[in-house]
């Protein structure tokens, strides 16, 4: 077989990945870059072997892939690049038109449970292309942006606006942590291909760490060419996102799993399998 075709998140919420991957940790894998919604939509119908993805795609695809233990894209509370960004409070949104990012799923889910959940609401979604530099269009009340665009108006809030980090907010409604990514792999490469799959799990795994243990250089490889600050940076990756899939983070993925189920965004609960990989 050619070398494994691995789907690689092009967001700042991965870059001790990205920064690894740079670095030689990409030798023999075939990596194909891009936002949630199109590897999603690649890990699918089969054009890549292992990706990572929106979380909510492994429930709808359960039967065909397997999880890689220990890495995901979560927090515990607060992830600042999910942003509901409202020309109203949360709490007066009731059946208004919300616009969707077009570049996630999980996202997407996870708003739906929050507003119907918490704050009773039961708006009308629409899913568009939109930009941090014009978040809400004139005919919406509010829209999600997630990835490098949230985290921008993370830090350039305009005062004539409200804000929500769905993080924070999932956190206050169930008190549990969240899983926004997982990475996963087809069940047919799985099964046919362990010594491929072992490879890439490995890689994925030490370039993680491999990054971190690298973080200021990360940090500064990006700075010329994204407009945060090193601060803002160093607050992100690590202090607030986290890679790592522990039980509490799965028990928080079970969760939403059911709040989903019950709101009909997943036809049923999947059962969690992980990949048979050595850890």
């Amino acid at each position: 077989m050619s070398c494994p075709r691995v789907g690689h998140i092009n967001f700042l919420n991965v870059l001790p990945l990205t920064w690894s991957y740079a670095h030689g940790a990409d030798q023999g894998l075939a990596i194909t870059r891009g936002v949630p919604a199109v590897l999603n939509n690649d890990i699918v119908n089969h054009r890549l072997d292992v990706a990572g993805v929106s979380s909510i795609v492994y429930a709808r695809n359960s039967e065909d892939l397997v999880v890689l233990p220990d890495v995901c894209i979560s927090t515990d509370g607060a992830v600042q690049s999910i942003l509901l960004v409202s020309r109203k409070p949360i709490d007066d949104i009731k059946d208004d038109k919300i616009i969707l990012t077009a570049k996630s799923a999980t996202s997407h889910c996870l708003l739906k449970i929050i507003l119907r959940g918490a704050y009773g609401a039961i708006p009308n979604y629409f899913v568009r292309h939109i930009t941090p530099e014009a978040p809400i269009p004139e005919d919406a009340t509010a829209s999600l942006l997630i990835g490098d665009d949230a985290l921008w108006l993370y830090h350039h809030k305009q005062p004539d606006l409200y804000y929500y980090d769905l993080g924070h907010e999932w956190k206050k409604m169930t008190g549990q942590k969240m899983v926004y990514a997982l990475w996963v792999a087809n069940k047919t490469f799985a099964e046919q291909n362990p010594a491929m799959l072992q490879l890439v799990y490995d890689r994925i795994r030490r370039a993680f760490q491999t990054g971190m243990d690298h973080k200021k250089e990360i940090i500064e490889s990006v700075l010329p060419h994204k407009p945060f600050t090193y601060g803002q940076l160093d607050d992100y990756l690590g202090p607030t996102i986290h890679w790592d899939l522990t039980e509490e983070y799965l028990e928080g993925l079970k969760t939403f799993y059911s709040l989903a189920h019950q709101m009909n965004l997943i036809e049923h609960i999947p059962e969690i399998k992980l990949a048979n990989v050595k850890r």
